[in-house]
């Protein structure tokens, strides 16, 4: 199943409001950022459903459902792209944010963990801000639902012992990582 929804950033600098469209793979919890833009429209959301299935590839056909709110930027276009790739449309009741929940989950995480600490300047900013916490939140960030486990690990996940650890700094320190220390 996937999921999908925008949330929104206010650029401190420029003083506009972006938007950023994402999807989430709901059983390995993996995000993918489809882009940020300032007007979201059907032919943008669209362009990037068709982005999505293209980067998914062989396995969207492991997918069945979508599920999405009623906003005016998924059109019947939008539907339809993923209805040629056998995925159906679930559209969640009007005014029920919480039907969407794998996706407002992620979006109340990347809020407090990230837009909310950085005074963020652009939309280039942003994405590359994003772009950056997406690798932590699929390659290292543990997840509870997945007993502790990122999506897809990068390297293998060590496990608990007495040993030293070593700290690595993310985003200037916003996020810390923790290693296993050479001995």
């Amino acid at each position: 199943m996937l999921a999908c929804d925008f949330f929104t950033v206010d650029c401190a600098a420029t003083l506009k409001r972006v938007y950023v469209f994402f999807v989430l793979e709901v059983a390995t919890r993996y995000v993918h950022i489809l882009g940020t833009t300032t007007h979201p429209d059907g032919p943008w959301t669209t362009l990037q459903a068709r982005n999505l299935l293209m980067d998914l590839g062989d396995r969207a056909d492991g997918f069945r459902f979508l599920i999405r709110d009623r906003a005016g930027q998924f059109t019947t276009s939008f539907d339809g792209v993923f209805a040629s790739a056998g995925i159906k449309v679930v559209k969640i009741p009007p005014g029920c944010p919480r039907a969407n929940c794998y996706a407002e989950r992620f979006v109340g995480t990347v809020r407090r963990e990230v837009t909310d600490r950085l005074l963020i300047i652009g939309e280039r900013h942003l994405h590359i801000v994003l772009a950056r916490y997406v690798v932590h939140y699929n390659q290292r960030r543990p997840h509870r639902a997945r007993q502790l486990m990122p999506p897809r690990p990068d390297r293998p996940v060590p496990h608990p012992s007495h040993a030293q650890v070593r700290r690595c700094q993310i985003l200037g320190g916003l996020i810390n990582e923790y290693e296993p220390a050479v001995a």
